[in-house]
């Protein structure tokens, strides 16, 4: 693999609601153009005013639009904040943002986190849909889930498989002040009329003894039919997170693959499928080299070739600290908002490149970085 080229999508303004990006996303578009999606805020994490932007590029990625703000953080009357938002494309004419939203007047002042109970705020999956290729976007529409999930998250595009139907891949989380164990798992939403509806949540992946959380699934599907996950595994007995993990399903996540330890941690990005079947996959090695690096698997479900691997940001170039090793969840919840890089998300562009983004930055700002490569080269 080559990189072609690199550049900056959005870079932070200190001191101002728009310091630091996260949660980036790359969406191909029908008509050749590229849609970003990333999250803005005057914190990394946890802050009111966090919102989502949009930006556009029509050359590829190598100039960018100005960023545009187009959804409320109000739903139902309250007030809220926007966590994370991605886009899928259902058809030529027709997007669909899945967005996460939290309630800020359910525990007013408090962070998002509960450090005590590891509960979280109130949140909400939120859909909007655009039919003129993300111009404009459809008022929110609130999707229902049961209250004994608690708390969802949302770290996936939409995914559609290859007859059409799609799926909302959540993370489900303790209430805010429930001290119980956390049984945190995975589930599936299934929509087999391009948005309009939803199922009741299918479980996909749960260790029932709470030791070990699923966090962060990125998840795609092949042409050919198969689904594959890469979860970001945490032991929390060990109080240390382990390789990533793979599961493939060959029947739209209803049955599973056992989950595949790929011998590189930490936190997986969104996989890229290129068109000759191959898997791009990029990763955060954030306690070992501190980087973020990629390699390649000859399929979906093949093990992912060492000779290919390539660093895409190396953060030992820079003077910033980062944390170590962790005592618990707790530790780790209260380290995420120090963290200076991360979060990568691949996908694959019509020429056959690929794209990855991801944020960069110090206790000041950020920035959402881009790298084109050449898996070819």
């Amino acid at each position: 693999m080559k990189i072609r080229e690199r550049g900056t999508i959005n870079a932070g303004e200190p001191g101002s609601p728009r310091a630091f990006s996260v949660t980036p996303s790359v969406t191909p578009l029908p008509d050749g153009t590229l849609l970003a999606c990333y999250r803005v805020g005057s914190t990394k994490e946890d802050c009111e005013d966090e919102t989502l932007e949009l930006r556009r590029s029509g050359d590829g990625g190598r100039t960018w639009s100005a960023p545009r703000s187009p959804f409320v953080r109000e739903v139902a009357g309250r007030r809220g904040s926007l966590i994370a938002g991605y886009v899928t494309t259902i058809s030529d004419g027709h997007l669909l943002m899945a967005a996460l939203w939290t309630d800020r007047e359910a525990y007013p002042g408090k962070s998002l986190y509960n450090h005590e109970t590891q509960g979280l705020l109130p949140t909400r999956i939120l859909l909007s849909n655009s039919r003129d290729m993300g111009e404009t976007w459809s008022p929110w529409r609130v999707l229902p889930v049961p209250e004994d999930l608690g708390p969802l998250g949302l770290t996936n595009p939409i995914l559609k498989f290859a007859g059409g139907r799609l799926a909302i891949s959540a993370e489900t989380n303790k209430h805010y002040e429930d001290r119980s164990t956390w049984f945190q798992r995975v589930v599936y939403f299934f929509s087999g009329d391009s948005g309009g509806t939803w199922s009741a949540p299918h479980t996909v992946s749960e260790d029932r003894t709470g030791r070990i959380l699923n966090w962060d699934q990125r998840a795609e599907c092949t042409p050919d039919g198969l689904l594959a996950t890469f979860a970001w595994t945490y032991d929390t007995q060990a109080s240390r997170y382990l390789n990533i993990h793979r599961r493939v399903s060959r029947d739209e996540g209803n049955t599973w693959t056992d989950a595949e330890d790929l011998g590189f941690a930490d936190q997986a990005s969104h996989p890229a499928i290129l068109s000759d079947g191959r898997v791009f996959l990029a990763w955060v090695d954030r306690f070992g080299t501190q980087t973020i690096r990629a390699r390649l698997a000859d399929r979906i479900d093949a093990p992912f070739r060492p000779e290919t691997e390539i660093i895409l940001y190396d953060h030992r170039t820079t003077s910033q600290h980062q944390p170590g090793h962790t005592t618990g969840v707790g530790d780790v919840m209260q380290q995420i908002s120090i963290w200076q890089f991360g979060l990568p998300h691949a996908v694959a562009l019509p020429d056959g490149d690929v794209m990855v983004v991801y944020y960069e930055g110090n206790s000041r700002s950020n920035r959402i970085s881009w790298i084109r490569l050449s898996p070819t080269a």
